[in-house]
């Protein structure tokens, strides 16, 4: 039974397909703690439940946005 919904599609999803931003503490640039206020400023929080495709997008997105930071 699908029973998840990811914030940002709003797909639903089964709940051992769940991803959040907690994954990101595993990669070493950028930091976690520069993660989480990324995410804070975009309204999502470390509990937030993304499908596989949309937390892709946002792990895109916070690393470009660290880069360009970085110039």
């Amino acid at each position: 039974m699908k029973n998840a919904q990811c914030k940002k599609c709003l797909n639903k999803f089964h709940e051992k397909d769940i991803y959040t931003i907690q994954q990101f503490q595993y990669r070493k640039k950028p930091t976690y703690e520069w993660t989480i206020k990324f995410f804070k400023k975009l309204r999502i929080d470390e509990w937030d439940s993304f499908c596989e495709k949309c937390i892709m997008v946002y792990s895109k997105k916070s690393n470009d946005t660290w880069k360009k930071s970085k110039v």
